[in-house]
């Protein structure tokens, strides 16, 4: 790549589980056509759709914005949803504010921010209860 960034802009609608992993998915194909080894595309996509999924779920949707540079993927997670109140509850694996209707479906499993930290390089979020939430994950490149 270039010593050019590109830069990727997706609104995740809410409460919509048909749309639920598009832009994860998008992402995916222009890392892949960019030429990106498997570790790294798989790293920004599983981090990514669980962020994805979890602003469905909890936050009513949001906005995406993926940076691509020469040393790193940064994708910035921002809704308006209710925040976080517990971060580090949140962070274990297994802790879940979904509904029995959204576990019904197959999802609220309490792994999204967990799976974000696993697979991703740095993990920052930023949450206010009652204003929403922003969460970075950096994915560094492979030198």
């Amino acid at each position: 790549m270039s010593s050019n960034s590109l830069h990727y802009h997706y609104v995740v609608p809410g409460d919509d589980f048909t749309q639920a992993g598009k832009a994860s998915s998008a992402v995916k194909q222009i890392l892949k056509q960019l030429g990106f080894n498997p570790q790294t595309i798989r790293k920004m996509s599983i981090s990514l759709y669980e962020g994805e999924i979890n602003m469905v779920i909890h936050a009513g949707g949001g906005e995406i914005d993926v940076d691509i540079d020469d040393e790193k993927i940064t994708a910035v997670l921002t809704d308006r949803g209710p925040g976080i109140e517990d971060v580090e509850l949140a962070m274990q694996d297994g802790w879940s504010t979904a509904s029995e209707q959204v576990r019904g479906l197959g999802f609220g499993a309490g792994m999204g921010l967990p799976n974000m930290k696993k697979y991703s390089d740095e993990l920052k979020i930023d949450t206010e209860v009652g204003k929403g939430t922003t969460v970075t994950i950096v994915v560094k490149l492979a030198s």
